[in-house]
């Protein structure tokens, strides 16, 4: 279940791309792929990139949950989906005996909104199921880096602290090192099973949980399949008898048969995240991810002929003059959804959240109105080659100086936050209490203002159970949204640092940061192909050619976590 998704831009960033969506993320069990920018010191740059041997002894062993049967269970990297109604007297129980002792826990998060005040009916409810006196440090999570580097910088660290990926920039990562303790003693092998929905948490997800050889997160599981769907107004394409695209060529044909600029309909947005998904262009959310093993040699993303091909396409998208002017704007062009809702352009990509936000922003005014999700394709009619995301991205560490207790305490919150969908402890961590702050109604749960307003993005931060869709008030959503990512999934494949944690040395942190405006200068007619040819040379001789050297060696010691 899904609370209402912040809106991208329709020309964003990649940071803007996938945090834009944080607040549906979190609480959607288990979330969507998040950006994780990578940075940091040289100490410790080859830190947290345990893998295959050194990895098993640490990991915690997986115990499936059985608890509650999914309706669509996970196949090829996707999320478990629910697309039954809500019987809350068929709810099951997954925290047979309450695990916490009393004790006090401060925890600091991000948070998008406005924190409700402390001492609350949700807060005090869900501290009274777990057993433990949590209080919360909510913080701008618009801000959220500064606030981050400050308190790590401090000696007054809260006993926990969230830390999203996108923010383990700079010193973060040799801060989460040396001020965070190490769970393996609570959580390795066997210790697990003290805690039933942690156990259930999938094993990749603790794997992007290492730290600094030592498992210090825990995790918010997340789908390994693309979250960024082409999306299309399907209302609008069966009345008009326009075919889905199966390739470049196409997709350029309809885009023109569907623009004319006179009645103020565009054919698309900005589709440079497509393209890069349709020629098969490695992943460009975390810098790891950049890289990939071929025929013995480390490439990179931006050296290959598929992404020069994928931003020449999008450009002809711009040229052909299908592209809404909206993202002519760029990253700060204004919310997508009312111009798509009007139809003044009926394709956009953006993160899967927005299927189902999408849906509900226009369920009782535009009943007509159906959004759904294009199948990727490959730019020359064959099927896509596809680059799995990470699949973990919001990680909860406890600070190195707290006692067994205090530890003993976090874990207990985490296996009630991490309880699956279908279970009283779930329903209680995303809804609050039954009555006061949702009521049921037609198997749909219904907030009310007191729940909108306290049952926020806090509990769900600490930890997720496996990545979840579910969709009471529109269960086709999110049997759509899970089948997608299963056919997508098929297509998809593992790059050589997937699943790891890395943090590149700071010499090396900003070394790719122009490349995305110098993307969005082609696609928009404003740079040439031979300016990227020109940045990839000047790159490689400002140190990518050492990058190159420094990430092989990581790969020739501790392997590739992917498989």
């Amino acid at each position: 279940m899904t609370p209402n998704a912040a809106s991208a831009p329709s020309g964003p960033s990649r940071r803007s791309f996938l945090a834009s969506t944080a607040v549906a993320t979190a609480a959607v069990a288990g979330g969507m792929p998040l950006l994780a920018a990578c940075g940091g010191s040289d100490s410790g740059s080859r830190d947290g990139t345990t893998s295959g041997k050194d990895a098993k002894k640490i990991l915690p062993a997986f115990v499936a949950s059985n608890v509650v049967k999914p309706d669509i269970p996970a196949k090829n990297g996707s999320a478990i989906g629910f697309t039954s109604k809500l019987d809350l007297a068929t709810l099951k129980t997954s925290v047979t005996k309450k695990l916490g002792k009393g004790g006090k826990v401060t925890i600091m998060s991000p948070f998008w909104g406005s924190p409700p005040k402390q001492n609350n009916a949700y807060y005090r409810a869900m501290n009274d199921l777990i057993g433990v006196d949590v209080v919360w440090q909510n913080q701008d999570g618009n801000t959220y880096d500064q606030k981050l580097g400050a308190v790590l910088a401090s000696s007054d660290i809260p006993d926990v602290v969230v830390v999203p990926g996108w923010n383990m920039n700079g010193k973060i990562p040799s801060a989460i090192i040396n001020k965070f303790a190490d769970l393996g003693p609570y959580l390795s092998g066997d210790a697990v099973k003290e805690y039933p929905n942690l156990a259930a948490i999938p094993t990749d997800a603790w794997q992007r949980s290492l730290f600094g050889g030592k498992l210090r997160g825990l995790p918010q599981p997340a789908p390994y399949v693309t979250g960024i769907v082409p999306l299309y107004r399907k209302d609008v394409f069966d009345k008009e008898g326009y075919e889905i695209p199966r390739s470049a060529d196409e997709f350029m044909a309809l885009a023109k048969e569907i623009t004319n600029a006179k009645a103020k309909r565009w054919a698309c947005l900005d589709m440079k995240w497509t393209a890069f998904q349709n020629f098969g262009v490695l992943s460009g959310s975390e810098k790891p991810l950049w890289w990939n093993l071929v025929d013995g040699k480390l490439i990179c993303r931006i050296e290959t002929e598929e992404y020069l091909e994928a931003l020449e396409w999008a450009r002809k998208l711009f040229a052909a003059g299908v592209v809404h002017p909206d993202s002519e704007l760029g990253k700060n062009a204004p919310d997508p959804g009312p111009k798509f809702a009007a139809g003044e352009f009926l394709i956009y990509p953006n993160n899967i959240t927005q299927w189902w936000s999408r849906t509900g922003e226009q369920a009782s005014q535009n009943p007509e109105f159906k959004i759904w999700g294009m199948d990727i394709w490959g730019h020359d009619g064959g099927n896509p080659d596809l680059w799995a995301e990470q699949p973990a991205g919001i990680f909860a560490f406890i600070n190195k100086k707290a006692s067994e207790s205090v530890i003993r305490d976090v874990l207990a919150v985490a296996n009630v936050t991490a309880a699956p969908y279908g279970t009283k402890e779930y329903m209680m961590t995303n809804y609050g209490v039954e009555g006061t702050h949702y009521s049921v109604k037609d198997g749909v749960p219904v907030k009310t203002d007191k729940g909108n307003n306290e049952v926020m993005n806090a509990y769900v931060m600490v930890a997720s159970p496996a990545a979840t869709l579910a969709h009471p008030d529109f269960p086709d959503v999110a049997k759509g949204q899970v089948e997608w990512q299963q056919r997508m999934g098929a297509f998809t494949k593992k790059s050589s640092f997937w699943g790891m944690q890395i943090t590149e040395p700071g010499r090396y942190t900003n070394l790719g940061n122009d490349f995305e405006q110098l993307e969005d200068d082609i696609t928009r007619g404003r740079k040439k192909i031979s300016d990227m040819q020109q940045a990839v040379s000047d790159w490689k001789s400002k140190g990518g050619d050492k990058l190159r050297d420094w990430y092989k060696k990581i790969l020739d010691e501790n392997g590739s976590a992917a498989s």
